[in-house]
């Protein structure tokens, strides 16, 4: 059974848990060669709470994000991955520029992104803390990226 959905079935999914008192966490991003910085990133973002959900960027998002050369991994297979990782309860994808609309349909209870983030910018902050949740930034592991492995790639393959 797969834990990837659409946003509109997933906020069925996590009212329920609401109810049942479980702390929604909520992060988003590319993860397009996931890496040791993106697992560590998402384990500590699930000890925030009793359910994480991650929301990847679309392969078009992306595209107008990072420009025509991204993604690397396509949007089914950054899913499938992320949504395989041990600290992850659900994925869903989304198309816009932002996770603006998708966090104001699932409203989560634990907003997080990574510390290269002030916590006064994050997209949605309004969102969770007009329903008392927080926002929290987390420290990335210093040297893990995926420019980071795209580039060493680049430099191995000349």
């Amino acid at each position: 059974m797969s834990n990837v959905f659409a946003r509109e079935e997933l906020a069925i999914i996590l009212r329920k848990l609401q109810a049942d008192g479980k702390k929604v966490v909520f992060t988003n991003g590319v993860f397009d060669i996931i890496h040791r910085g993106h697992v560590e990133y998402l384990g500590r973002a699930g000890e925030l709470g009793d359910c994480l959900v991650v929301a990847i960027n679309s392969d078009a998002s992306v595209k107008r994000i990072k420009g025509n050369k991204r993604p690397i991994v396509s949007e089914n297979d950054r899913a499938f991955v992320v949504a395989h990782l041990k600290s992850v309860d659900y994925v869903c994808v989304f198309g816009e520029d932002t996770p603006y609309d998708t966090i104001k349909e699932l409203q989560p209870d634990v907003l997080v992104k990574g510390a290269d983030w002030k916590a006064q910018d994050v997209v949605g902050k309004d969102i969770v803390e007009a329903r008392g949740g927080r926002v929290v930034t987390i420290k990335y592991l210093d040297g893990r990226s995926t420019t980071n492995i795209i580039n060493k790639i680049l430099e191995v393959m000349q």
